[in-house]
């Protein structure tokens, strides 16, 4: 990708801050949002998951403050028609089972994103 182009499409992944996992936890957690998302959208929007694709993958991790902050943004995201994985743990290493860890959405255009996460500070 050439400096200065801008992306138009991206997917991103809203983390928990409430949580304390590893780094290496956290990175796996956004992985299963990012693949999750990825594959949907290749199924149900073939348009965006191409020029996803095309563009590069852009991804983004941002975060919330708890459990209900993500509720709140899934729902957001739900209701504006973007793709989105909820991600909970199956609880084998540093959680309990069944603790939602993160939410992908997208891959979209990043300006429909960006109204539902614009405000969400960055990981």
């Amino acid at each position: 990708m050439s400096e200065g182009i801008e992306m138009e499409y991206k997917l991103v992944v809203v983390v928990r801050d409430d949580i304390k996992i590893s780094p290496g936890k956290m990175a796996a957690q956004v992985g299963h949002a990012a693949v999750s998302c990825a594959l949907q959208a290749k199924e149900k929007d073939k348009k965006s998951f191409s020029n996803w694709m095309g563009e590069g993958q852009r991804k983004v991790v941002l975060r919330v403050a708890n459990l209900s902050e993500l509720d709140r943004i899934e729902r957001l995201a739900g209701s504006a028609g973007l793709i989105t994985s909820r991600i909970t743990d199956a609880g084998l290493t540093e959680i309990p089972a069944g603790t939602v860890t993160c939410l992908g959405i997208g891959p979209s255009r990043a300006s429909d994103v960006d109204k539902i996460t614009g405000n969400l500070k960055l990981v």
